[in-house]
């Protein structure tokens, strides 16, 4: 392996791609796809799409058709059905209900979701059909209409999918076509002013294919009004299936809005002012803050079982993001408490990423036992061209805001960077029955690769020049008892280099590299349909990179994250379902100045439950109810986030073709502050009600 150039096989990789796709595209319309010419696939049972709230299958954790309930290590799945009737727009509200999961850690923010798992950021782990989002400062919002169900596989899995967080993956599946016709054709509108339209129609267009058309038209508004996002998404797939052997995916889409960026409140104000009315205060500047965004993806998976009974399976995805954007965000107030002190900001980005995942496949009988084998090759290439500019603000009034004050023309802070990142990894996974036994291990070797140009006025100019390889595996093993429980031990690492100089040291900053133990057991009913899980973990990350603002970074020694986790979903009966979670987690920090200290916004305990009941004649109503526990605001725990409890309702009425419903959020309109940082704190969102309805054929 000594001599293995992880360049050439980039080239390699991508010129075999290029090729067998341009075989596929240079047919003529009244020619068939000469499908024999392309190697790509992932297929999967999760491109079908579940009735009900349990997802049984998710290919998160091992790229492998192995059920959640088999799988040794914890997984959580958001179905479509559980997003409508919780009435969720974002993948933080999907991910509410999720244990160990923190879905709005910012509150309402229409740039990102940045949900946290387990006491550290997701931002920077988030897949869209199994392969990740590539973007430097975290992931852009996917649309959740455009999703058929979300998986969390907690915990670190560089063993499959190269350089990524210990948090785990949450990976988003794109609505694929169906192997039935239905249509969807809808409007709604909310408290706060918002309004969407929307479709998904699925046609079966002959025996071997079929295809899917979602789209939709959102005016987002929020609690603080000029806190807006006009958002268009259009999503289309398309399925053939020639033969048995054979089923190719093309999905793509397109969406184009403009998030403006919550400017945040001084914390300091949070104690001064009553935040029933802080919480609808703008402190941005309406004729400055402004945003353009432009996301494609298109991707193509297929899979074929070759004669000799081996699958080659491949996923590629091609994206392109473009965003321009500025903002304001707070520093502090005057030292009369009188005003509010700003800084304003630019960001302006290009960027392209490109990723390919090959892979084959079978299932091998050895004596007793029965090996489902899976080696594949990863690629994944990155570049950006990014400009961030600091501006000094204007002050001003914290208790009557006067807009006009404009940031000053010239930036104190001018950095930029064209960066190219490039991963490729070999793995191997062994899936292994022997009786009741469930044995897990995979093995990965990766080899990263940054290059590129950086400026600041304040370095000036420099070169990117990073090499790093890490070896990473998982091991697990569970015993399936007679009554369908599965109790599982597993072990599973992780690592992400990172770019950059640590700016209180100045030494190059080191990948951070995670690991994780965790025991625990799965119960899968025979007599009804349900999933019920528990788990405890110890999860260790080395080399965090901590954002101080302002292009500064520092890198802890260590951060330790350890928990417990009960989840339960299940259709009770066919009336009855069920959604329900606990976690409590506990963070520490270890070396560096908050020695011992907690991680900020990871809160001790997490809990909810969601029921939702079909009462007959047409008519559903559900409710739920959500704890967040307590936690430090800051990395030097110098100030507390209270605790919140949320209340959440839903009803539906359904006659013939048309459907109507209405979700009221936050019943009791608490006010609470859903995190502090750099730059300011954010609150919750308040109660608001929004009203749906749909005509289904």
């Amino acid at each position: 392996m000594s001599s293995f150039n992880p360049r050439s096989v980039l080239l390699v990789g991508a010129g075999v791609m290029a090729l067998s796709s341009g075989a596929a595209w240079s047919q003529q319309p009244d020619q068939p796809f000469l499908l024999d010419e392309i190697v790509l696939t992932a297929g999967s049972d999760a491109s079908v799409q579940a009735d009900g709230y349990v997802g049984t299958q998710s290919q998160v954790a091992t790229k492998s058709n192995t059920p959640v309930a088999e799988t040794p290590q914890s997984i959580s799945v958001v179905t479509s059905r559980q997003i409508e009737d919780q009435g969720a727009q974002t993948l933080g509200q999907a991910l509410n209900y999720t244990a160990g999961v923190l879905g709005q850690p910012f509150g309402a923010d229409p740039r990102f979701d940045s949900p946290t798992v387990r006491g550290f950021e997701a931002r920077g782990s988030q897949y869209v059909n199994g392969l990740r989002q590539l973007r430097d400062f975290g992931a852009p919002a996917y649309e959740i209409y455009g999703l058929q169900q979300v998986e969390v596989l907690k915990g670190p899995n560089s063993s499959l999918y190269g350089a990524g967080s210990p948090a785990g993956i949450i990976n988003q599946v794109q609505k694929r076509a169906q192997a039935r016709d239905f249509s969807e054709v809808g409007a709604g509108i909310d408290s706060f002013g918002s309004a969407q339209g929307f479709f998904d129609v699925n046609r079966v267009a002959g025996p071997a294919l079929s295809w899917r058309l979602t789209g939709i038209l959102r005016d987002s508004q929020t609690q603080i009004d000029a806190l807006t996002n006009r958002r268009g998404y259009l999503g289309a797939a398309l399925r053939y299936s020639p033969d048995e052997a054979t089923t190719l995916d093309v999905i793509g889409s397109y969406t184009k809005d403009s998030p403006i960026s919550p400017p945040g409140v001084p914390f300091a104000l949070t104690q001064a002012e009553s935040g029933k009315v802080l919480r609808e205060r703008y402190f941005g500047e309406p004729a400055f803050d402004d945003s353009d965004r432009k996301i494609a993806n298109f991707g193509v998976e297929l899979s074929h079982q070759l004669d000799n009974g081996w699958t080659l399976s491949q996923g590629f995805r091609v994206e392109r993001f473009d965003w321009t954007y500025t903002g304001h965000y707070v520093s502090g107030l005057t030292a009369d408490g009188q005003f509010v002190t700003r800084g304003a900001n630019l960001q302006d980005e290009a960027t392209r990423g490109l990723n390919l995942d090959t892979r084959l496949s079978n299932r091998i009988s050895m004596g007793a036992a029965t090996h489902d084998l899976l080696v594949g090759l990863d690629i994944r290439q990155y570049d950006a061209d990014t400009l961030t500019q600091f501006f000094f603000g204007q002050p001003i009034n914290a208790f009557n805001p006067v807009y006009g004050g404009l940031p000053d023309a010239d930036a104190w802070y001018t950095s930029t960077s064209d960066a190219t990142q490039r991963q490729i990894g070999l793995y191997a996974q062994d899936e292994i029955t022997a009786g009741n036994w469930r044995g897990s291990l995979a093995l990965r070797h990766d080899w990263t690769e940054q290059t590129g140009s950086a400026f600041t006025n304040f370095a000036g100019a420099s070169t990117i020049d990073q090499r790093d390889s890490a070896t990473t595996g998982r091991a697990g093993l569970g015993y399936v008892l007679a009554n369908g429980a599965m109790p599982y031990v597993s072990y599973t690492t992780s690592f992400d280099p990172t770019i950059g100089t640590d700016s209180t040291t100045g030494e190059a900053l080191k990948p951070t590299r995670g690991k994780q133990w965790e025991l625990g057991v799965k119960y899968q009913p025979l007599d009804f349909d349900g999933l019920f899980t528990a788990a405890i973990y110890d999860l260790t990350q080395q080399n965090l990179v901590r954002n101080l603002g302002q292009g500064q970074t520092r890198q802890l020694g260590k951060v330790r994250s350890r928990g417990v986790e009960l989840e339960a979903t299940a259709a009770l009966s066919a009336d009855w379902d069920l959604r329900a979670s606990y976690a409590w987690n506990q963070t520490e920090q270890k070396g560096g100045p908050e020695d011992g200290l907690d991680m900020p916004n990871a809160p001790r305990h997490l809990a909810s439950l969601w029921l939702d009941r079909d009462f007959g004649g047409g008519w559903r109503m559900g409710g739920g109810i959500r704890h967040i526990g307590a936690r430090k605001g800051d990395f030097a725990n110098t100030f507390d986030l209270d605790s919140v409890t949320l209340v959440e309702l839903a009803a539906s009425y359904r006659r013939g073709n048309l459907e109507a419903g209405v979700n009221l959020t936050n019943l009791t309109d608490q006010v609470y502050l859903a995190n502090c940082g750099n730059f300011g704190c954010y609150y919750g969102e308040g109660r608001g009600i929004a009203a749906r309805v749909a005509y289904r054929w």
